[in-house]
């Protein structure tokens, strides 16, 4: 079992001064899948990400990926999509292309430019000059020319519409690594439910399910329907 383990976490805490968001978890992540992790806003789901991207060093407890721990190793297996842009302002689509060529040896320049087409961007365009929506899909399309072992997805589908969420959604089942484990943060659970294999739900910094969809649905219920009994008056604020 622990060979088929990608994702290792063991009594970990997080607190910002006195706010605690993430309050001794502990949870095992399988290789291969597609997971949802899911929680309303503030839950603590970026924190997680950024501390398996190997962005956030100061918590408590132990945390491993793919046996490592967040560091040189797991930054070179991981592709990580932000929550925002983190680009350089003057950076153009090309030079963030070479740059990731340059960077990581799993990466597909000719996928990369070939995205750009496809999204109808101008690969010489300064980032700053781009529309958010256009700065999304030249970070989606860095990501996603990546052959990596885990992507860490950031509310991907944040702030655009339902029309471009199908899209952007598509994009990322289509392109993402077979036999790779995806875990795609997000508060949107209708709208993922039918694309994951297991989900991960966190609340009031604690984790309150961890468990595959096929048994979600065995029981009867959807996933939203579990995230709503679980969730309880936090799903309001969402």
């Amino acid at each position: 079992m622990a060979n088929d383990v990608i994702i290792k976490v063991r009594n970990l805490s997080k607190s910002y001064g006195k706010n605690l968001v993430l309050d001794d978890i502990s949870f095992d992540l399988e290789k291969g899948k597609i997971i949802g992790l899911l929680g309303p806003n503030g839950c603590g789901k970026t924190t997680l990400i950024k501390i398996l991207s190997g962005l956030i060093h100061d918590y408590d407890g132990i945390v491993r990926v793919d046996d490592a721990p967040p560091g040189i190793h797991t930054k070179g297996i991981t592709a990580y999509l932000p929550e925002k842009t983190y680009l350089a302002d003057w950076f153009r689509p090309i030079d963030a292309i070479n740059y990731f060529n340059d960077f990581f040896s799993d990466f597909d320049k000719n996928k990369a430019l070939e995205f750009v087409k496809r999204f109808r961007l101008n690969e010489k365009q300064s980032i700053k000059s781009m529309s958010k929506g256009m700065q999304e899909k030249v970070q989606l399309l860095l990501i996603m020319s990546r052959s990596a072992k885990l992507y860490l997805l950031d509310e991907p589908l944040g702030g655009v519409d339902p029309a471009a969420r199908a899209t952007i959604l598509d994009i990322i089942m289509k392109n993402y690594a077979q036999d790779s484990t995806l875990l795609l943060s997000t508060h949107m659970v209708n709208d993922l439910e039918g694309s994951f294999d297991h989900v991960l739900m966190l609340g009031n910094g604690k984790v309150l399910v961890n468990t595959g969809i096929a048994k979600i649905h065995a029981m009867g219920k959807s996933v939203e329907e579990v995230f709503k009994e679980v969730i309880g008056n936090a799903w309001e604020t969402d």
